[in-house]
């Protein structure tokens, strides 16, 4: 009886003070973030250097992926023609958690939308581009330190365009979930 008595206890005490292994950290669980930021791209189209805006959105889901959508028009350095590239692509992205540099790649598709020299023509095409970056984390913001970019635009209309080119802004944080226990 004295037995019972015991293990019924003992079940009970451990019930009530959670014996649980402590957690060996805290990851930073789901969070939304956007900004924006200057890029330079080699256009592939006439060998020239076009700028402009790009603004992203970030949404972790988990502690390492997350989903990327990105908006770029590169409008500068246009010269006299006038040809010009806008992208709009999303897709997953797999981020290394460290302290405060945390670097990631991406895999994005979407549309490319192309102003051909003098005004003569445009056109939507289809855009497959992998790439990747590092990010200096804080709290409330991060700054992208360089995101680069390898586009491949396999329909376009006079033989598959590669684009590629380099990011840099700034990001907010617009909404932090509840954070994650890791494990030992």
């Amino acid at each position: 009886m004295r037995r019972w008595i015991a293990v019924i206890a003992a079940f009970l005490c451990s019930a009530v003070a959670g014996a649980q292994a402590i957690p060996a950290g805290v990851g930073p669980g789901p969070h939304v973030m956007v900004g924006g930021g200057y890029s330079l791209f080699d256009s592939d189209y006439g060998k020239r250097k076009l700028g402009g805006v790009t603004l992203w959105a970030d949404a972790n889901v988990t502690y390492r992926w997350g989903l990327e959508a990105e908006a770029r028009w590169l409008r500068q350095n246009k010269d006299f023609n006038g040809s010009d590239q806008s992208t709009y692509l999303a897709g997953p992205r797999y981020t290394v958690m460290t302290h405060s540099l945390r670097p990631y790649a991406k895999a994005l598709v979407g549309v490319g939308h192309f102003n051909f020299p003098f005004g003569y023509a445009n056109g939507n095409y289809f855009v497959v581009a992998p790439g990747g970056g590092v990010e200096w984390h804080h709290k409330r913001f991060a700054v992208k330190l360089v995101d680069v970019e390898y586009q491949m635009w396999p329909q376009f209309s006079y033989g598959s365009l590669h684009p590629y080119g380099v990011s840099a802004g700034i990001t907010f944080k617009l909404w932090q979930g509840r954070s994650y226990m890791t494990e030992r």
